[in-house]
């Protein structure tokens, strides 16, 4: 199958690709510099440098990879991440996934594409009991930040469902964690909970899903042919309060046990949001029909 991804060469999309030219299928890579394109090249894919905010140059290289499939894994966020770089990218993200995403499903439409999937995330369920499924709403009237993303995403996903030409998957990834994310053991999640600068604050109710970066890339892989037009968690098995994750993070990192703080020693709001209210997923859907089967967290084992 010819397959077209853009933002190819970000966390979610070497790994990906790889496992698309590993199962034999004919990869486009889009990427915005000569750096990611030597990279997907070294990884067996055909790259095609263009900006997807480019509209002109994303019909260009969509019209060039003539796809069957088309996965939009378009992000702006920063290599290394601290709340303070999050705050600045996140409005940058936002317009590429909303705006660059538009232009490449647009083309993907005009070149004849059969299926588009896309990503989304599955961090901004309005607050509640229980876990949230595909039908639980976004927290669009949560702080600024996550009302923003959740708003942003809530545009691509009605966007991608929208559709009449393509079938539409939107799959809503948890937090990445594994090699080249925030979360490896070299990662700069890492290096701040090394530093005691990540705190459980105000008891860290908050549940938190992960998925591996190969499981996502597995999960996305398998809706090229399974799925039907809608919505997936993309999550592993244990979602899992702040007060419980990230201890344990801690203690497989070797690094010191994480500080806890009150709620009213929090100014920002989005991190109050995250340590206390956020909502875990159920990933129930996604075992089902795509037949996901995420590994356990290591850094879970001694949770148990």
């Amino acid at each position: 199958m010819r397959v077209l991804v853009a933002g190819a060469s970000g966390a979610i999309g070497r790994p990906l690709v790889a496992q698309l030219v590993a199962d034999g299928h004919t990869v486009v890579g889009m990427t915005r510099s000569d750096r990611g394109a030597q990279a997907l090249r070294a990884l067996g894919a055909e790259p095609v440098v263009a900006d997807a905010l480019d509209a002109a140059a994303v019909e260009h290289a969509v019209r060039g990879a003539r796809p069957e499939v088309v996965i939009e894994e378009l992000t702006a966020l920063p290599r290394h991440y601290t709340p303070e770089a999050m705050r600045d990218a996140l409005a940058a993200s936002n317009r590429v996934r909303t705006v660059g995403g538009a232009n490449v499903q647009a083309a993907a439409e005009r070149a004849g594409a059969r299926r588009y999937i896309a990503q989304s995330g599955c961090y901004y369920y309005v607050p509640g009991p229980g876990l949230a499924t595909e039908e639980t709403s976004f927290a669009v009237d949560a702080p600024p930040l996550i009302a923003g993303g959740a708003r942003a995403l809530l545009g691509i996903e009605n966007r991608v469902l929208g559709a009449q030409s393509l079938e539409g998957i939107v799959l809503r990834y948890g937090f990445f964690y594994g090699p080249g994310t925030w979360y490896a053991a070299g990662g700069s999640v890492a290096e701040q909970v090394r530093r005691r600068q990540f705190p459980i604050t105000g008891g860290g109710g908050g549940v938190w899903s992960f998925v591996h970066i190969a499981d996502a890339a597995a999960a996305t892989l398998a809706a090229l042919t399974r799925g039907a037009r809608g919505a997936y968690n993309v999550a592993d098995d244990e979602p899992s309060p702040l007060a419980v994750w990230l201890p344990a993070y801690a203690r497989w990192l070797g690094a010191p046990a994480p500080a806890q703080v009150s709620a009213d020693e929090v100014e920002d709001p989005d991190a109050r949001f995250y340590a206390m209210q956020l909502r875990g997923a159920s990933n129930a859907k996604v075992k089902h029909e795509l037949g996901l089967r995420p590994r356990r967290r290591e850094w879970l084992g001694d949770t148990k």
